[in-house]
């Protein structure tokens, strides 16, 4: 029991709606968020993935590390902090250097960061791009760097997974094995991936997979089809 030694002029009953409220104020206003006043801790999670280009014979590496926020709470989240990026092939290495340093100010400033994928892969190679193993077409390094970038937030849950659920890949698998059948051409036997050597370049993924069955332009990697 708490003993008042003051005169009351005034009360008002709490109720449990605002109690409620107070407390999950109180609980956000502790919730830590990325920012560049957050401590780089001694040792951070990272993720490492090779880039292999036809435009150099070395491959390069790009290592993302992420922070763990409110470790051990409802509100733990996985926030990428800084990236690198590595290569035996030292011609790119000023502009490698700086996209790095640049990103990875990204990264700590917080907020929405996702935006960086898309300036990313807006860089065209004025020398023209190539197509990736498996068909996909890349306009510069810099955008495959992007996709990099977007694979790990997406890993991390910063960005929505789009990849196809199994009755998608059901359905693509069967277009697929439909027009081998009708062209007696295994895609194994090709150059482009998993894709029929005749396949164009979907204008929504990027790949060398679309291909026209029964007067309809289908793509068989991300399902595209100008069918519906």
């Amino acid at each position: 029991m708490k003993k008042i030694e003051k005169k009351i002029v005034g009360y008002e009953v709490v109720s449990k709606e605002k109690q409620a409220s107070e407390k999950a104020e109180k609980e956000k206003s502790s919730i830590v968020q990325m920012h560049e006043s957050v401590q780089r801790p001694e040792m951070l999670i990272g993720s490492t993935y090779k880039i292999k280009t036809p435009m150099s014979e070395h491959a390069m590496y790009v290592t993302i590390n992420d922070m763990l926020l409110n470790e051990g709470t409802e509100h733990e989240q996985r926030r990428p902090f800084e990236i690198f990026i590595n290569s035996k092939n030292m011609e790119h290495y000023q502009w490698v250097v700086a996209l790095t340093l640049l990103i990875s100010a990204v990264f700590r400033k917080g907020g929405d960061i996702t935006f960086i994928v898309d300036e990313l892969s807006a860089v065209f190679d004025p020398q023209g791009g190539y197509f990736k193993k498996g068909g996909k077409f890349m306009p510069s390094l810099v955008a495959e760097i992007g996709e990099v970038v977007e694979r790990h937030l997406k890993m991390i849950g910063m960005i929505a997974d789009d990849s196809l659920d199994e009755h998608q890949k059901k359905l693509i698998a069967d277009k697929r094995a439909e027009y081998e059948a009708k062209n007696s051409t295994p895609a194994a036997e090709t150059d482009n991936g998993d894709f029929p050597p005749d396949a164009q370049v979907c204008k929504k993924c990027s790949t060398k997979a679309a291909i026209v069955m029964d007067g309809c332009l289908t793509c068989l990697n991300c399902g595209d089809s100008k069918c519906g």
